[in-house]
């Protein structure tokens, strides 16, 4: 792993609106920053977002393991730019940018495997400050939290989605999956949501601005070599 951190526009900056996806690959990091005081680069990246009809709050870095925190990383594959590849068992999620590199995102995954979609789907739907509420099956399973907001809770600071979602669809049919926000920053890295993909509030906003809806996302289980 290098050490020169590479602060890209296109990490802070505007979308990218191809589209493709990754298999084989080799996964190395460009940038990350050394010792225990934090750049001031990252600092501003996970500060507060202004602008935004709720509050959005800096992250503290310090609950969360740098290897999570966003940054641009060298990615070789196949597939042409523009895809998001989720890898669940190493809690990372990919947008891939062509020519051997990608953005790389942490990510938080489901406490069970068997909660999590994997496979190929599309984003079939984008929302800002999305309304949210509990599939069936989650209802059934902890009825205490989650019977109270079986008709939804609405956006806001609160909400368990943040201020993005992004939903995932195949054969144009919900799969009830989401890529979202999290109210628990120190979760990213962990197994502890109920089946969806969290990323970092800043993150999300980041990753939605790059993708338009019909992006391909691959979700996938298995780790790296």
């Amino acid at each position: 792993m290098t050490t020169g951190i590479h602060r890209r526009s296109l990490i802070l900056g505007a979308p990218l609106l191809l589209a493709g996806c990754a298999s084989e690959r080799r996964v190395t990091s460009i940038g990350r920053p050394a010792g225990p005081r934090i750049d001031p680069y990252y600092q501003a990246m996970y500060g507060p977002v202004l602008g935004e009809p709720f509050p959005v709050a800096a992250v503290d870095l310090r609950r969360v393991d740098p290897k999570f925190w966003r940054q641009q990383v060298a990615y070789d594959s196949y597939e042409p730019a523009g895809t998001i590849v989720v890898d669940v068992q190493q809690r990372f999620a990919y947008y891939v940018l062509g020519n051997g590199e990608a953005i790389r995102y942490g990510v938080g995954v489901g406490r069970e495997e068997g909660l999590n979609f994997q496979g190929e789907a599309r984003i079939g739907r984008k929302a800002a400050w999305p309304r949210w509420t509990p599939t069936p099956d989650m209802i059934a399973r902890d009825p205490e939290k989650y019977l109270q907001y079986q008709t939804g809770m609405d956006g806001g600071p609160m909400n368990p989605l943040g201020p993005r979602a992004l939903y995932l669809y195949v054969d144009g049919q919900d799969t009830l999956f989401r890529l979202h926000g999290t109210v628990e920053p120190w979760s990213i890295g962990t197994m502890v949501s109920s089946g969806c993909i969290r990323f970092l509030n800043q993150d999300i906003i980041d990753l939605y601005g790059r993708t338009p809806v019909g992006t391909r996302v691959v979700v996938q289980s298995g780790g790296y070599a």
